[in-house]
């Protein structure tokens, strides 16, 4: 048989099917959606000999528990310090194994991280929306939210021992609470003392998170001229300042235009660790130029480049 089936046992919440997202449709008002971390996202798939933007199960801190009640699989892991208990033996995420029949798996939060990655060797069925399977959380659109007693199924699955190995969660995968910024491109219509107060203040997650933003607890950022302001386009890692002087960064499904001012623009290097960073967890910012943007993001995707070919190239 060419079928794995998985029976889910436990999703907790924000648990989704996720592809590598759907560019270049924001101009008709569509979230291009995808991984929070797409880094782990991409090593997870290409780990099991998947495509870097295959299918793969986005789990949040509230776990996944899944049976196999079919045909054998191999899996992998990757995202954040969660950990996995297979089959009765428990380890660290950021690994690949095979699932056999009979056996479980479940996913729990361990010492760090908000999302982790579970790909599944072969093509996982979740329907499509405008040609992926993308979750648009607020829509549910794409392949959707999993939920406790459905089943995942593997078509054209596949069973690969020698794929079978630990990866440990490389430097640039890791969260990191200095986030590097771009100021603007509206930061003049904040009060003088905003940016320093950005800059310079203490800030923190706080618990209003979800894959459309996180709003920031810290010193607010005055505002003025908020209503003059029209729609324009966003990119994930904005930091848009709303009405009430509070702070949140746009994340993966973050609407595509919008009225308030935004104060900065997160380094795409960096959105993908903070986003690992967990509620009330402390941040920095760090204003860099926009000629300094560029070489840290060539940089920074040199080196994840380099990382995924070796662990899709040598299993």
């Amino acid at each position: 048989m060419t079928t794995a089936r998985l029976r889910i046992t436990h999703a907790g919440p924000h648990v989704s099917y996720q592809d590598g997202g759907r560019p270049g449709l924001m101009r008709f008002g569509v979230p291009a959606s995808g991984p929070m971390d797409r880094t782990a996202h991409a090593a997870a798939n290409l780990s099991v000999g998947n495509a870097a933007d295959a299918t793969a199960i986005e789990v949040s801190p509230a776990g996944l528990a899944v049976e196999c009640v079919g045909e054998a699989v191999t899996f992998a892991v990757a995202g954040g310090g969660f950990l996995m208990d297979h089959a009765g033996s428990r380890s660290a995420v950021w690994e690949a194994r095979t699932l056999c029949a009979g056996e479980t798996l479940r996913i729990m939060p361990g010492h760090w991280g908000s999302w982790t990655y579970l790909a599944l060797a072969g093509r996982v069925r979740a329907k499509e929306w405008l040609g992926h399977t993308a979750t648009l959380a607020t829509s549910g659109f794409g392949g959707g939210l999993l939920a406790t007693g459905q089943e995942i199924v593997v078509e054209e699955r596949r069973v690969d021992p020698a794929r079978e190995r630990s990866f440990p969660c490389p430097v640039f995968a890791r969260p990191t609470s200095h986030a590097r910024v771009v100021i603007g491109p509206q930061e003049h219509r904040l009060e003088p003392d905003a940016l320093s107060a950005l800059l310079d203040g203490v800030h923190a997650l706080s618990d209003s998170y979800d894959r459309m933003g996180v709003r920031l607890r810290g010193p607010a950022l005055a505002i003025r001229e908020a209503l003059s302001i029209p729609s324009e386009p966003i990119v994930a890692g904005s930091i848009q300042v709303a009405g009430d002087g509070v702070a949140t960064i746009l994340l993966r499904d973050h609407q595509t235009t919008g009225g308030y001012p935004k104060i900065a623009t997160v380094l795409a290097a960096d959105l993908d660790r903070i986003v690992q960073l967990r509620p009330r967890a402390r941040i920095a910012f760090k204003a860099v130029t926009p000629a300094r943007a560029v070489e840290i993001a060539r940089q920074a995707a040199g080196a994840r480049s380099m990382w995924l070919d070796r662990l899709a190239r040598h299993p």
